[in-house]
């Protein structure tokens, strides 16, 4: 889903083509090889958003001795559903890092929408955070498995905690119009 909202976000700028678009990712940072990105799985997300109706080919250019370049248009339904689909992402994160190209076509949605769904991420964060207490105060180990069990609990106490202060950073941004 993050390939095909980049993938939106590009062609909401202008027409493009896919190679044009991995060729962006890969500079100045390699992002495409740190998302494990290939020109075949670019030219796959292309072709699942036509189908969609989301994109269209509008050009084939032709250069001698160079394939054929496809450039792409957004829709009318895809400019309608790439807001969608940016919601779809924030509200199926379990992480921040689960969402960043959400993040960064923020601009494209409203943030009033955005700012209930990651409040419902903070309770939820809280309420795991409990339920781990709860379990942690319940388990009865022996001595010699304590310190395997602490430091299970204190790992993912931590690993919430973490989750917690940046879904309420995050929160703030979204409220003061930071980000």
């Amino acid at each position: 889903m993050s390939i095909q909202i980049y993938i939106l976000s590009k062609l909401m700028d202008e027409n493009n083509y896919p190679y044009k678009l991995k060729k962006e990712l890969s500079t100045p940072i390699p992002f495409d090889k740190l998302l494990n990105l290939s020109e075949s799985k670019l030219y796959y997300h292309f072709e699942s958003l036509t189908k969609q109706g989301l994109v269209e080919q509008v050009e084939i250019i032709k250069e001698e001795h160079r394939p054929d370049k496809q450039v792409f248009s957004i829709t009318d339904k895809g400019r309608k559903q790439f807001p969608l689909k940016i919601y779809k992402v924030i509200e199926d994160a379990e992480s921040i890092s689960d969402m960043i190209v959400a993040l960064v076509n923020l601009r494209f949605v409203e943030t009033d929408k955005v700012i209930p769904i990651i409040e419902k991420k903070i309770e939820q964060s809280l309420i795991k955070k409990d339920q781990l207490n709860q379990i942690y105060q319940q388990i009865d180990v022996d001595s010699s498995t304590r310190e395997s069990v602490d430091f299970m609990e204190s790992y993912y106490a931590s690993q919430l905690e973490q989750s917690i202060h940046w879904w309420k950073v995050l929160l703030e941004k979204l409220k003061t119009k930071t980000i």
